[in-house]
């Protein structure tokens, strides 16, 4: 996730999160879903944003003992009884008592009823506890149905699939298990889990079914394409993946189910179902997130194993949903060259037993010794690229100095007033959202809807009051994307000491919580003709020093003439390389990343006092070329997203 906030001082803040974005590729012409009908609400006036403090457990407890409310304390969600729940539903089909079948969320407040499938924030809760708002023990809070439009595909879809032995022809079915790995998962485990075959597509279906498999909620469609001698897979989710949250393999868990394992694919599901008989789910998004909607589900499991993968991201991803699960719980596969992902493990004939028992536990004391380390060490050594981040798309010469974008770091940003600081960190920040990393935005200074128009320009990386009639195509793609922005606006003043908490604070969540974190902070007030070095930015050297990267939009055109502007990195923890590269602004785009006319070449300097000669080249006016500098090649064409395809 990522997140921008900025102070009327000289702060602003930028989070960063890893997410996902995927489109409905991979369907046939009659499947695909035709152009969205646009939903409007009769209440044309703008709520006010009031903005929500958050909860905390501690509150959430004290509130449910004022109202003489009985709760049991779990893993990660507090129970109590359902308000939406009436005497006869009080008892399942197993005569298990289910008075306490309200979830509520320790960290969000969020609650679930697993009964009724009602569903809300903590503010909602509240309200149907004192009896406020109009139908909300009703159908208000309860959880939203899949749309009509979606419900019919859905439906359409789930008809139209049939199981794999099914197939009229032997060599079919035979191509579509090796293309899916599906060689040694046998039709007894397809026919459990519910597993279709849609042959237009060419795509497996997984049913996302109601709690106790009442209903079909969604699918989830899974195609294979070939690429040279490796298989490429394409996720389609119905409905779309922001609100796709199926627990594939939950209708098959029971209520005296107490040990589960998680997994990122449902394709290793059924590997580890088979294998081991042991319960097993798949995450709805892979290793991108866990979402909170899904952790009553999983709060009745005393242990859960996390075999998410093969790789050092499926690794970090294990142990940041280990801490949100509760890591007192819950244990971790690590990823080895005997301990692959469970369907690559069944095909290779591992036992997939025996590298269960080898899963690590996720809770440690706060002391470890490199004996704990060397297999981390090992795999961040043996997995360079990926150690290094997500690389951006736009901006290719940042990638050759910072590597990527990487967890745990904290990055200051500085620039002079009116130099594009907002325009550069938006386009920065849609690269990487583009790429699946969730974002959330916070901003004192700049509106939502200012900001978002500036995001939705660069995405489509053209003016779109000149076309107006291309707004909803590329409004709904925009929608999409893992982007979120938070409501606080307005000056804020803030003291020299608040702004060094603030740094430490930051500092501390990204370590804690594995995210990056991007500060935004204005300049001291320079001469004209200086430039702008890590001293400059505004404060005392706190940032500076807790900072792993810091990065500068200089700005010459007061001084050399207009299209001077290029960024330096004058600091970089992951490896020390810093240089400069240059940029030039498109008006019509509001990018930074299409290239200039003239050959860019990225300049690598020593340190801040050279960055740029004091006197121009002979040759072209206006050119300042550094003492030294390496050329590291072209600045390739900039990022060009897919135009919007009419659908049919």
């Amino acid at each position: 996730m990522w997140v921008l906030l900025r102070g009327g001082y000289p702060l602003r803040i930028l989070l960063p999160l890893r997410g996902e974005w995927m489109g409905r590729r991979g369907l046939p012409r009659s499947l695909v879903p035709g152009s969205p009908r646009r939903r409007y609400r009769k209440e044309v006036l703008p709520a006010l944003q009031i903005p929500v403090l958050p909860v905390t457990a501690a509150e959430i407890r004290q509130y449910l003992r004022v109202h003489g409310i009985p709760f049991q304390d779990g893993h990660s969600c507090l129970r109590a009884p359902s308000p939406f729940v009436g005497t006869s539903q009080l008892k399942d089909q197993t005569g298990t008592t289910t008075s306490f079948s309200l979830f509520i969320d320790k960290t969000t407040g969020r609650f679930l009823c697993m009964t009724s499938l009602a569903e809300g924030s903590w503010e909602d809760f509240q309200a149907s506890v004192e009896g406020r708002g109009d139908g909300a023990r009703e159908g208000a809070l309860l959880s939203e149905a899949p749309e009509a439009e979606d419900s019919e595909e859905v439906r359409r879809i789930w008809d139209r699939a049939i199981p794999l032995w099914e197939l009229p022809e032997p060599e079919e079915a035979q191509v579509a298990r090796v293309m899916f790995g599906l060689t040694k998962v046998t039709d007894d485990t397809l026919k459990r889990f519910s597993v279709r075959y849609l042959r237009p597509a060419h795509s497996l279906v997984f049913p996302w079914f109601s709690p106790g498999g009442l209903g079909l909620r969604g699918l989830k469609l899974l195609g294979a394409e070939g690429q040279g001698d490796r298989v490429h897979y394409v996720e389609t989710t119905i409905p779309r993946p922001g609100v796709y949250h199926n627990l594939f393999g939950l209708p098959l868990i029971s209520r005296r189910d107490v040990e589960v394992v998680l997994t990122s694919r449902e394709l290793d599901s059924l590997a580890l179902n088979q294998s081991t008989g042991l319960p097993t789910l798949a995450l709805p998004r892979g290793t991108t997130c866990l979402p909170p909607a899904l952790l009553p589900y999983l709060e009745q499991f005393r242990r859960i194993v996390l075999w998410l993968g093969d790789d050092l991201r499926s690794w970090e991803a294990a142990k940041l949903f280990g801490r949100k699960l509760n890591p007192k719980r819950c244990s971790l596969v690590r990823p080895g060259d005997q301990q692959p992902r469970p369907l690559e493990a069944l095909n290779q004939g591992l036992n997939l037993s025996r590298i269960l028992r080898t899963a690590l536990p996720a809770w440690h004391k706060s002391i470890v010794s490199f004996r704990q380390l060397r297999e981390e060490v090992l795999g961040e050594l043996s997995n360079v690229e990926q150690a290094a981040g997500v690389r951006w798309s736009r901006f290719p010469d940042l990638n050759r100095l910072l590597k990527g974008h990487r967890k745990g770091e904290l990055t200051v940003f500085t620039g002079p007033t009116g130099s594009g600081k907002t325009t550069f960190i938006s386009e920065y920040a849609l690269d990487l959202c583009t790429q699946g990393v969730n974002t959330l935005w916070g901003s004192f200074e700049i509106s939502n809807v200012r900001l978002a128009r500036v995001m939705l320009t660069q995405f489509a990386v053209g003016r779109l009051e000149e076309q107006l009639d291309k707004y909803d195509e590329w409004a709904d793609r925009f929608e999409d994307l893992p982007l979120y922005f938070m409501t606080f606006h307005g000056q804020q003043s803030i003291r020299i000491a608040a702004q060094d908490y603030i740094v430490g604070a930051f500092r501390k969540f990204a370590t804690d919580n594995s995210c990056h974190v991007t500060l935004v902070i204005h300049p001291r007030k320079e001469d004209d003709d200086k430039e702008l070095q890590t001293a400059s930015i505004f404060g005392s050297a706190k940032a500076s020093q807790e900072a792993d990267n810091v990065m500068i939009l200089q700005d010459r055109k007061l001084v050399t003439g207009p299209g001077k502007r290029y960024l330096q990195v004058s600091k970089n923890r992951f490896d020390g390389d810093i240089g400069v590269f240059p940029l030039e602004f498109n008006k019509s785009s509001l990018t930074f990343s299409i290239p200039p006319k003239s050959k860019a070449r990225l300049k690598k300097i020593k340190d801040d006092n050279d960055l740029v000669a004091k006197k121009p080249s002979s040759g072209r006016k206006g050119t300042v070329p550094p003492k030294s500098e390496t050329c590291l090649g072209q600045v390739p064409n900039p990022y060009q997203p897919e135009p919007p395809k009419s659908s049919r």
